[in-house]
């Protein structure tokens, strides 16, 4: 490969990068890098900070080693310059602009606007506490976001509400933003996606405006709410910069919310962020019961001014329960339906319309006892042995698996799941990381765990 081979593979690069991924995207990563010195063992490229440096290794190694040169390892052989930093004049006086009109304008208005110019996700006005279906699954939740809401950096700060997908996460953190404006008007809310202060702080970086962001997100808001911040993971600085956030946000006593998809000690972040986030309250939000599914059903039906026979609404909450924006989905497809085609709302219609999204019901609820009996007959262990005190290896690792089990097939809080066998819920999550990993190394307990499970589900 010729030198001038490697600038037109860098070129050929940014072009294929471009039909894969957003204006904005390119324009934060890609755009701004710039090829210094190409060769055909090696490109050199310049990066305005090291987080763009991060992204392109973290994201793109595959398509880079495509296009760009490689190492004897097979990594992209790329040396990576930082940009030098703008030198600023000894002297800086505010520019003047007229106006056609005559009037003038100073860079000083610029900057003050430039200063809020950080992106808040608009608060969805649907999501309120009044209008969240409450159920044994997320009572808890509910009731620890409205105590957040009610008096803000004074209980469980940070509060971190956790669980899958489409189960009311959102919702939850919306509620407590509005609730928070109607109620204490004073306090400066700032909600945001993990991914909006990422770019957030990508364009600080470029436009050289670090110190305004840092100054804006530590110092000018009084409730951070922040959603999805599993998207933090494996992103070491950009996490950095959050946690420090954290801190200096609990140290003047603002409030801070979180949501994930996982439990803290799951997600592949810093000691340092697990533990400032473990600090405060982590509530599990749960997949909601049948019973609430079905008021779940009616109350979207209601409000799309849609009869839903209650038989109908039992008959979909059945077969619809991994989660709510299921069943919001299914009550917008049959109002389509009904309203165009002049039809009545029958179980018949029901399985016509909906057919790919319902599911099997699901078999009958695991429980713990019956886990227990499953493991004490593979690992020929007594059950009570299992639920007593012992720590020898003969018993500590069936009722490791036992816990581990648990977490894997019953859908319940790691609280509920402890004190089901009597522990502590750090206990659970501590049996199943060590289970996790001998598996990954031990293909007899891999198979002994499996015969577990397939007695369980017979």
């Amino acid at each position: 490969m010729l030198a001038c081979d490697t600038r037109e593979a860098w070129t050929q690069f940014l072009q294929f990068i471009k039909t894969r991924c957003s204006l904005t995207a390119f324009g934060n990563w890609f755009a701004p890098v710039r090829v210094l010195e190409a060769t055909p063992e090696e490109i050199t490229l310049e990066v305005p900070n090291i987080f763009v440096q991060e992204y392109l290794l973290s994201n793109y190694k595959k398509e880079l080693c495509s296009f760009l040169p490689v190492d004897v390892l097979g990594e992209p052989n790329i040396r990576f310059v930082l940009a030098p930093a703008q030198k600023k004049s000894t002297i800086s006086t505010p520019s003047i602009h007229i106006q056609a009109d005559g009037n003038a304008n100073s860079n000083a208005n610029a900057n003050k606007e430039g200063a809020n110019s950080h992106p808040e996700l608009k608060l969805n006005n649907s999501y309120r506490f009044e209008n969240f279906i409450e159920g044994p699954n997320n009572q808890f939740v509910k009731s620890a976001a409205m105590g957040v809401a009610s008096r803000p950096g004074q209980s469980y700060n940070p509060l971190v509400i956790h669980g899958g997908v489409g189960l009311g996460k959102t919702h939850i953190l919306h509620s407590i933003g509005h609730h928070i404006r109607e109620h204490h008007p004073k306090k400066r809310v700032q909600c945001i996606t993990t991914e909006a202060f990422i770019n957030d702080l990508v364009d600080s970086l470029r436009n050289k405006s670090v110190d305004r962001m840092k100054r804006f997100y530590r110092s000018e808001i009084d409730v951070l709410l922040v959603d999805d911040i599993q998207f933090l993971q494996n992103r070491l600085n950009f996490e950095e910069e959050l946690s420090y956030t954290f801190e200096a946000l609990k140290n003047k006593g603002a409030q801070i919310v979180i949501t994930s998809d996982k439990p803290p000690s799951l997600l592949k972040l810093s000691e340092r962020t697990i533990g400032k986030m473990e600090g405060g309250l982590v509530a599990h939000m749960g997949i909601p019961e049948l019973e609430t599914r079905v008021a779940i059903l009616q109350y979207k039906a209601e409000q799309k001014g849609l009869h839903l026979p209650h038989n109908v609404a039992f008959f979909i909450a059945e077969h619809i329960h991994n989660n709510v924006r299921q069943l919001e989905g299914a009550v917008n497809r049959l109002s389509a339906h009904c309203r165009l085609l002049d039809l009545n709302i029958t179980e018949e219609l029901v399985s016509r319309t909906l057919r790919e999204m319902l599911q099997q019901a699901p078999h009958e609820k695991i429980t713990v006892e019956q886990i227990l009996k499953s493991v004490a007959a593979v690992f020929q262990v007594r059950v009570n042995d299992l639920k007593g005190s012992t720590r020898t290896k003969d018993i500590a690792l069936p009722r490791q698996v036992a816990m581990y089990l648990a977490k894997e097939m019953i859908k319940e809080s790691l609280m509920m799941l402890g004190a089901s066998f009597g522990k502590t819920h750090s206990t659970i999550l501590h049996a199943c990381k060590n289970i996790e990993k001998k598996v990954a190394t031990d293909e007899t307990l891999r198979q002994q765990i499996g015969m577990v499970r397939r007695n369980i589900e017979a």
